[in-house]
């Protein structure tokens, strides 16, 4: 605002003076508001981009429409790691935009946010305003108040239970009287339930290796030596063993069960080399056709993926197997096992992808037109989830049944008149070959249109995959199967694995019934039976 005519001096070199400095004043202001609006322009572009790469992953990993791409494609940590990154760098950009923002430019006003946890500890802090000289004989009156809540953390640290067992004896009397010594998993060894439970939640559940965890606990001025730990967890898988067959056991009471299995690296005895040995996973999850018993997963280490594997595994299963199209498990649906035959169901994601790689390539029309056919399916499927298995035929039975089979008309008129060495070729067999199978979801409501449950239930173990090397089922491989059965199924039952493993040794430790094994179960977690 120009200053007032009576301000202005009479010295024309003063008066010249005073504009050559407004008109600097000017110019740096217009060299800030360049300087701004550059800044801006740059991080609108970097947020664009880190937007965009967002999107492109967040449609991979969730999307209906998506999938992993070739041998390249990102594997589910390696995004994880992506979507770290654009996040910092996202946050990073928001922070030099604030810090050059105008400070006298009004705040935003604070988003709504879900409150914290109701069994999170809360540590009031009272902010006083200060006595100033001019607040002398003055008398506060309360009239409200800001209140804030931010998470905060106090770092584990490692404690001594000193436990004192006093003898007596009386006067003038013979004999002495001690409080018996209580019961450990590792009789005379150092560690407490917790601090075993602690540690084979690191391992099995959260893929933090012994190593790792020796280096950690070793900042504490705490000395774990790894080899020490592997072989405290050898005992708890021997413990908890039983536990493990029970799952299993319960999961073959289902009607309805998954199979899946995924590759392991193992050392090979005596040449220091590596091979390959296999992780079967099978999983029981009754809701999305209305059950109401818990989910639950068990795994199985083994040195072959042979039939026999499987076999062996579900012996005494008669049910609903779903599977993908691996060819170990058609054994177990031959006619010649008459009654014990199992009823196999196949998995539409499996046919997907090897149509969707041709779709993503742009390079088969017919493709295109699987995939935008088969996407119809998945969207009926999302409205049945969960219902009753009558009501999810019902609602197949009317529309899905015609996609379906106008799906396979399209393959078997295409296949004659395409090369039979295609891609496109490869994926129209593998999906005539097992129409008996993926056309299962349409008769049986039990059934679902994939096999995902126990893809995302093998998932997790991936990331404890890439920080092992096995030494096959006689190795630690078994004992990682155990454990990680009941951690993952307290998971899948939103149990806290760390607090159901604590509570589930010390129970042990003192001798728990093998009758009432099931109140042990991860979803049965904190219920006592009348037993501590």
């Amino acid at each position: 605002m120009p200053a007032p005519v009576f301000d202005l001096p009479d010295n024309v070199d003063a008066l010249k003076a005073m504009v050559l400095a407004m008109a600097e004043k000017t110019d740096a202001l217009k060299g800030e508001v360049a300087e701004l609006q550059a800044l801006n322009a740059s991080a609108e572009e970097r947020i664009a981009r880190l937007t965009s790469i967002l999107k492109t992953l967040e449609r991979a990993r969730f999307g209906r429409r998506s999938e992993k791409l070739g041998s390249n494609a990102l594997d589910d940590e390696q995004s994880a790691f992506v979507f770290d990154e654009v996040q910092t760098g996202l946050g990073a950009i928001q922070a030099e935009l604030d810090k050059r923002q105008d400070p006298d430019k009004a705040k935003r006003a604070a988003r709504p946010r879900k409150g914290f946890a109701p069994h999170l500890e809360r540590v009031e802090i009272v902010i006083e305003p200060a006595e100033l000289p001019e607040h002398a004989g003055k008398q506060k009156i309360l009239i409200g108040e800001d209140v804030s809540e931010r998470l905060d953390v106090v770092a584990a640290k490692f404690r001594v239970i000193v436990t004192r067992r006093p003898k007596y004896a009386f006067k003038n009397e013979d004999g002495v009287i001690q409080a018996p010594a209580p019961a450990h998993i590792i009789e005379g060894g150092i560690p407490t339930e917790a601090l075993l439970a602690q540690i084979a939640v690191s391992k099995y559940a959260d893929g933090l290796p012994l190593y790792r965890q020796e280096a950690i606990y070793a900042r504490d001025k705490v000395d774990l030596d790894r080899a020490l730990m592997a072989q405290w967890m050898g005992r708890l898988g021997f413990e908890l063993d039983i536990l493990s067959e029970h799952v299993l056991t319960l999961i073959k009471k289902a009607e309805r069960i998954f199979a899946d299995e995924t590759t392991l690296p193992t050392l090979e005895p005596g040449s220091g080399s590596t091979k390959t040995a296999y992780l079967w996973a099978y999983v029981r999850d009754d809701r999305t056709f209305g059950g109401s018993g818990p989910p639950m997963v068990a795994y199985r280490f083994e040195d072959s993926r042979s039939g026999e594997c499987v076999a062996r595994h579900l012996d005494n299963y008669r049910g609903i197997l779903q599977v993908d199209g691996y060819t170990a498990y058609n054994r177990l649906a031959r006619p010649d096992r008459g009654n014990d035959a199992i009823t196999l169901a196949g998995c539409w994601s499996h046919v997907r992808r090897k149509f969707y790689e041709l779709h993503i390539a742009g390079s088969s029309k017919l493709a295109t037109t699987t995939i935008e056919r088969m996407t119809q399916l998945w969207e009926i499927e999302e409205k049945v989830r969960g219902k009753d298995p009558n009501a999810r035929v019902a609602a197949r039975q009317e529309t899905s049944v015609a996609i379906v089979a106008d799906l396979f008309k399209l393959w078997q008129d295409a296949l004659p008149r395409i090369s039979g060495k295609s891609k496109l070729a490869e994926a129209i067999r593998y999906a005539i070959s097992r129409r008996a199978t993926l056309e299962r979801f349409l008769t049986d409501g039990r059934v679902e249109i994939d096999s995902n449950i126990v893809e995302r239930a093998i998932r997790p173990q991936t990331i404890t995959r890439k920080n092992s090397l096995f030494a096959g089922s006689d190795g630690g491989g078994r004992t990682w199967a155990t454990i990680a059965t009941l951690l993952q199924t307290a998971k899948m039952n939103d149990v806290d694995p760390l607090a159901w493993l604590a509570q589930t040794l010390e129970r042990l430790a003192n001798s728990w019934p093998n009758a009432e094994i099931d109140a042990l179960m991860p979803w049965r977690l904190y219920s006592l039976n009348g037993r501590g």
